[in-house]
């Protein structure tokens, strides 16, 4: 009894293996069947039977085939870990990219207030490499000046 329960089943089963074709009439209908469609009719084959080749050679249907065939479970892993690693590096190179675009600028925005207590006129202390304490005067408040311009010129835009 179960060897002839599994013959009905195999044969059961047949039809789920058969070529799948879709294809459009003259009238510009489309049509899907397992049959093939006539010569003139724009076809694609969905699916194919591994083991029959129907009007196909032995190399289109191989090479049909293996184009269509699913990808194995390894195969799938690799390419999300693939897709997971180049969305990471690309969201790292967005936080560098935004990060770096933050420490620029609050750079140009000491270098403004700098430039702005430069030209205020203000006496300035600084410390030497003694420690000791002393006024800069006109001509090195001028070279400052000109100095912090120009990191300002390089560094804001």
């Amino acid at each position: 009894m179960n060897k002839y329960l599994l013959i009905f089943l195999m044969l059961a089963s047949a039809n789920a293996f058969s070529e799948l074709n879709k294809w459009v009439d003259a009238n510009g209908q489309v049509h899907y069947s397992d049959i093939p469609p006539p010569p003139d009719a724009n076809t694609k084959t969905l699916r194919t039977t591994p083991g029959i080749m129907g009007s196909r050679s032995a190399g289109e249907s191989t090479a049909a085939s293996a184009a269509t065939a699913p990808k194995t479970m390894a195969e799938r892993e690799v390419e999300l870990k693939k897709a997971q690693r180049a969305k990471k590096e690309e969201a790292d190179k967005a936080a560098k990219k935004q990060a770096d675009a933050e420490v620029n600028k609050d750079r140009c925005a000491a270098l403004q207030k700098n430039l702005r207590a430069l030209q205020d006129g203000i006496r300035m202390v600084e410390l030497d490499a003694n420690g000791n304490q002393f006024f800069i005067d006109d001509e090195q408040r001028q070279q400052r000046i000109a100095k912090t311009q120009q990191d300002i010129s390089a560094n804001c835009k």
